[in-house]
């Protein structure tokens, strides 16, 4: 239960981290924060939270990392369900968050996508469905392999928090005007619940890009890993 609570600690964090500075922060006149600060937030969130509770967890808040790191044989499948479960719920309660903050600006408004993720008419640069499923498995791929090399045994432990945050700020930094970022389904679902809709019709894409690409990335660092011993 110690290591479930921690999953949605940490994906309340990211959620509310992340999706906060999206909705409260980015689009603030003169002062905002723009991708490259949403981007930053993401990244952090992960970072310090890596540091909080990689010990107890391993920090997974992202049901594409779980997938990959069973994938990857570095976690146990009997396991996943129970972390997913927890990563959706802690998704939701951030989101719940800031839903509760945001709505108490005059003119906010639930159609404005509070952070979504979407594609075609909903892709913040209108990018098409194909265009957003093959960067989500790509850079989703990216990041579990980025992960598994991270965390392995033979690197840094040091090391590891910050590059899987860079990691992460970086892949925001590429797609936020392709989908907005996802790569993780629990962070797609908690901001989808709320604004219903649209957002849920196209939720189905951020479930099964973000796993197979975790499936992928965690599978090729296995074959890196055991080709190289």
């Amino acid at each position: 239960m110690g290591k479930l609570l921690a999953e949605a600690i940490g994906t309340f964090w990211l959620v509310l981290g992340g999706c906060g500075s999206a909705v409260l922060a980015a689009a603030w006149p003169d002062l905002g924060i723009g991708f490259l600060g949403v981007s930053l937030a993401f990244g952090l969130t992960v970072l310090t939270m890596a540091a909080a509770i990689g010990h107890i967890s391993g920090c997974h808040l992202n049901p594409a990392v779980t997938a990959g790191l069973v994938a990857g044989g570095r976690f146990p499948m009997k396991d996943a369900i129970g972390y997913i479960v927890a990563q959706v719920i802690g998704g939701i309660a951030g989101a719940g968050v800031l839903y509760l903050v945001a709505k108490g600006l005059p003119g906010f408004d639930l159609a404005g996508g509070f952070a979504s993720n979407g594609y075609g008419s909903h892709s913040p640069g209108g990018y098409p469905l194909g265009s957003c499923f093959l960067v989500e498995v790509v850079l989703t791929a990216m990041f579990l392999f980025v992960i598994h090399g991270a965390t392995d045994h033979r690197s840094s432990s040091i090391i590891a928090p910050i590059a899987i945050g860079l990691c992460l700020a970086l892949i925001h930094l590429v797609s936020i005007p392709v989908t907005n970022t996802s790569v993780n389904p629990a962070r797609s679902t908690a901001t989808a619940l709320f604004v219903g809709g649209w957002a849920v019709e196209q939720l189905w894409l951020f479930w099964v890009a973000p796993i197979l690409g975790g499936i992928l990335g965690g599978l090729a660092y296995r074959c890196v890993s055991e080709c190289g011993d």
